[in-house]
């Protein structure tokens, strides 16, 4: 179980470093004297390099042993963190950024494959209970972390921070961490790399893009829109022909991403909350900063403190969620839990320059309780429906689409409300009476949305169940 622990340290500290970085960037922009379009690049190539790396893992964890891939993933991340503390400039602090997402990409799979492996079936809810602390108090006291950091101290002390860290897990990750499971000899096929890195890369990149950054200004010009669209066009073309080579190559065992794991119902559709559920989450976490600080006109340092006492109680949650799991199955988590994230959301939509601040603070609560009751019976209920070859490909594809739609909610939601300021400011308005009407329109596209996972919630089943009935994994 030390292996486990372990890896929740590495990977909290890898999320962590994610969701330090929005608070961060106006401060950047300012510091570096560089445009705000360029400054989202920090945020923007860390996306895009995690989205091709992370449907490599399948067979990166099946390919190497699991202490060779934790240790190449945190000695990327030390490096990355590292060359961010030192760099003169914007364009070796980018290098630094996609050298740490690299580490980053190869986190979260490797993670969920071990515990799978290690962690017997009865008690995967409990221990997926403590991934979903990890995966929550991260986001959660990072862009308070940082406004406190960028208020005091200056924004190289934000990677100050995260370096020690990361180098202590490294040394005992060198010292304790074992091998589990059997490696395989697979050749790796270059072209799958290639179609993955342009599909992914393609379309995360042409939706940051249509987000306009998290200031519009790109999306304002109908130029860059038409040139996003074209991106996430060429994205999916690529997806599909990386699909019909996975298809062919999985028939020898060769597949990069092996989609046999969608033949299991029940992992298809506890991936499709998750999907929708990241796309909610991620898309508040980006604009709720921006409506707090632009439209409420909070300081960085408060703002991130509104985020904090919600998720705080999520990530103490995790645990107790995975206990329920392990005795109820999902449905007793997931429908109230969906339905607490939609109620949350329409709040949001209602927030206006005369909210006050504790009934923010509330709402978030009840959007991260509703967060804690989905995250551990969706990974816990998808993998586990998996055979147990397939985990490292679950764990990839689920990763993978969490990734995308995060990426999907962050731009929609960015888009919807720079497109409302700027119609606002145009008409002489100031960016807090701009702003409002923007984020309501966002958040109320957000809750429509959320109400999908309500509805599938009743569909999901806990891996056992299928097996006591005889068809394990949906075979």
């Amino acid at each position: 179980m030390r292996v486990v622990w372990l890896l929740l340290v590495a990977a909290f500290v890898a999320i962590l470093n994610e969701t330090t970085m929005a608070i961060a960037i106006p401060e950047l922009n300012a510091t570096l004297g560089i445009p705000p379009e360029l400054g989202q690049w920090l945020t923007s190539a860390f996306m895009l390099t995690m989205a091709v790396v992370i449907p490599t893992t399948g067979f990166l964890l099946q390919r190497f042993t699991t202490r060779q891939v934790f240790i190449a993933a945190m000695s990327a991340f030390s490096l990355g963190t590292l060359i961010c503390l030192v760099a003169p400039g914007f364009p070796l602090l980018l290098i630094g950024r996609i050298v740490q997402a690299g580490g980053t990409g190869i986190m979260m799979p490797l993670l969920m494959t071990t515990m799978m492996n290690v962690v017997p079936p009865h008690r995967r809810g409990a221990m997926m209970g403590r991934v979903g602390l990890v995966i929550s108090l991260a986001p959660a006291i990072g862009p308070t972390m940082s406004g406190i950091v960028l208020d005091s101290l200056g924004w190289r002390w934000l990677f100050g921070i995260v370096l020690p860290i990361a180098l202590i897990s490294l040394a005992l990750g060198i010292k304790w961490m074992t091998n589990l499971g059997e490696t395989t000899h697979a050749p790796i096929d270059v072209l799958s790399i290639v179609l993955s890195a342009l599909a992914f890369g393609g379309i995360v990149f042409g939706l940051s893009q249509l987000g306009g950054g998290h200031g519009g200004e790109a999306a304002s010009s109908s130029g860059s829109s038409e040139l996003s669209w074209a991106f996430i066009a060429g994205g999916i073309v690529f997806l599909a022909l990386f699909v019909w080579r996975q298809l062919g190559l999985q028939k020898k065992n060769d597949a990069l991403l092996d989609m046999r794991v969608f033949t299991s119902k029940n992992f298809v559709v506890a991936v499709a909350i998750m999907a929708v559920v990241a796309l909610a989450m991620f898309g508040t976490f980006s604009l709720l900063p921006l409506f707090l600080q632009n439209v409420l006109g909070l300081p960085a340092t408060e703002a991130g403190l509104v985020l904090l006492p919600g998720s705080i109680l999520m990530g103490l949650l995790g645990p107790v969620m995975g206990r329920i799991y392990d005795a109820r199955g999902p449905k007793t988590l997931l429908v109230p839990g969906s339905i607490m994230i939609v109620v949350a959301m329409f709040l949001y939509s209602r927030a206006s320059v005369d909210t006050p601040v504790w009934l923010l603070v509330v709402t978030q609560i009840v959007m991260s309780l509703g967060l804690a009751g989905s995250f551990t019976p969706l990974f816990s209920a998808s993998l586990g429906s998996l055979d147990r070859h397939l985990y490292s490909h679950g764990s990839a594809a689920l990763n993978t689409l969490q990734q995308v739609f995060g990426a999907v909610g962050t731009a929609v939601l960015i888009g919807i409300y720079s497109s409302r300021l700027h119609a606002g400011e145009q008409q002489g308005l100031d960016a807090a009476a701009a702003g409002g009407p923007g984020a309501q329109a966002a958040f109320t596209l957000a809750a429509c949305i959320a109400l999908v996972p309500v509805v599938l919630a009743f569909f999901v089943k806990k891996p056992e169940e299928d097996e006591a009935s005889g068809h394990h994994g949906g075979h």
